[in-house]
């Protein structure tokens, strides 16, 4: 079934294991993906090589399983579903797992919804990325100019990832509004939160158009009142992530500075996966400034039994900057 909606590219999995000559293989998968796994491992073994499926989640690129692939030996990582965002010290190819869903239906659908702006930002996942010339076209057709940011740090033009909104971010002041193709609603979210402009969702998966205005309100009354709440704690963890592509001691330091500056006990904590589980063993700290994935603490706050704040949102907490340069910026934005 995967196989017919997302381009597995099986012949050049085959001819990258043969073209490296690797012998044992590290194959990687988001959650969505991860059905494939036992297919693509056959394709593997037809390959001559061992294979070897990682059940650990995978959040993105920045989660290469270097480590893994270390101590399982293996020469080479197959990684599904991004494209590279760091540097392996292990061979690694990407398989972007691109979508065979036509857009072209629920775009006109979404006409409709877009009626209200002139000036349109497209924005989305590499998975429907070759859809963007589709959209344009559909979208100029009625009338619409038509916008597509072109200065992130991601592969492609129009390109976003869970936390990296640059390419919309440098067209946001061009733009009245974003249209946004891709499943479900947490890039969509992400986008609104990184522009602070009205999105348009297209699920074609669904095929169905998604509201969203709803969870940014939601999301950003929880997130204000979780900043209102960690201003009220004594005690801080700081979390430093542990995957190679979210290690960011610098900012790690830099909150542990203002913190301490503050008045505030801090313990740093280093950490591979946040979990409510993991931090319940600290029961002595208040509250957690989180430096790697900023999107745990915005999505998963409702999971966590104390504050957990991104690094901007520690900054609005200590008077660093302003809960209105937050909305302004994008919470994507780096301050420190």
């Amino acid at each position: 079934m995967f196989s017919l909606i997302f381009d597995l590219e099986e012949e050049r999995l085959k001819a990258e294991i043969s073209k490296r000559k690797a012998k044992r293989v590290l194959i990687q998968l988001p959650e969505g993906l991860k059905p494939v796994g036992p297919r693509l491992a056959e394709i593997v073994e037809e390959a001559g090589a061992l294979p070897i499926v990682s059940a650990d989640p995978c959040y993105g690129a920045c989660d290469i399983a270097i480590s893994e692939a270390k101590n399982l030996k293996a020469d080479l990582i197959i990684h599904y579903g991004h494209t590279e965002a760091v540097k392996a010290k292990i061979p690694t190819v990407y398989v972007e797992a691109r979508a065979k869903v036509d857009v072209s239906k629920i775009l006109e659908k979404a006409l409709e919804n877009l009626s209200p702006w002139s000036r349109i930002g497209i924005a989305t996942t590499v998975q429907h990325i070759h859809m963007l010339d589709v959209a344009r076209k559909i979208l100029t057709k009625a009338g619409k100019t038509v916008i597509i940011g072109d200065a992130g740090h991601v592969k492609y033009p129009g390109q976003v990832i869970g936390c990296d909104y640059s390419n919309a971010e440098a067209i946001a002041d061009d733009v009245e509004a974003f249209l946004f193709i891709g499943g479900g609603k947490f890039h969509a979210i992400g986008l609104a939160l990184a522009t602070m402009k009205p999105i348009i969702a297209v699920d074609p998966f669904e095929n169905r158009i998604h509201p969203i205005a709803d969870d940014v309100k939601r999301i950003l009354k929880q997130r204000f009142m979780c900043i209102s709440e960690a201003k009220e704690a004594e005690s801080f963890g700081v979390l430093v992530g542990l995957k190679i592509g979210q290690i960011d001691m610098k900012a790690a330091m830099r909150i542990r500075e203002y913190l301490k500056e503050d008045g505030k006990k801090v313990t740093m904590l280093a950490i591979r996966e946040i979990t409510p589980e993991s931090l319940m063993e600290f029961p002595s700290i208040d509250a957690y400034i989180n430096t790697a994935c900023p999107r745990v603490a915005i999505d998963d706050a409702s999971r966590f039994h104390k504050p957990i704040l991104t690094t901007n949102e520690a900054l609005v907490m200590l008077g660093k900057i302003s809960w209105e340069t937050l909305l302004n910026k994008g919470w994507f934005k780096h301050f420190i």
